[in-house]
């Protein structure tokens, strides 16, 4: 009669058994970490002397672009530099905001002239 395998230290299985899915739950991890998004944080502060010299606030999220755009967070699809879109529409938006201020001046000045 032979004695079952000895188990890892934490109870799960041998090394070979726990490393052959590593890619596959790394996959996993990572499919759950931007369906749900994260949301990390933190503060850097240089103090000299009990002088607070420099103060730097770090934010970061990660998540997909779908659930990105579900928290309200859309700010590459304005950025000219990042969006094709943004790129056509803006000088679009300032030749009819440019052309309205144009019509108002010339209407001012025919009202001023006699």
């Amino acid at each position: 009669m032979t004695s079952p395998a000895p188990r890892g230290a934490y109870g799960g299985g041998s090394l070979s058994e726990i490393g052959g899915g590593g890619s596959a739950n790394l996959a996993d991890i990572l499919e759950r970490v931007l369906d749900r998004g994260v949301v990390i944080a933190g503060d850097i502060q240089v103090n000299l002397l009990d002088i607070e010299l420099l103060t730097i606030k770090i934010r970061l999220l990660v998540a997909s672009v779908d659930k990105a755009k579900e928290m309200g967070i859309d700010w590459w699809e304005q950025d000219p530099s990042l969006s094709s879109g943004a790129r056509t529409r803006e000088p679009a938006e300032e030749i009819e905001r440019l052309r309205d201020r144009v019509a108002a001046l010339e209407s001012r000045r025919k009202e001023e002239t006699p």
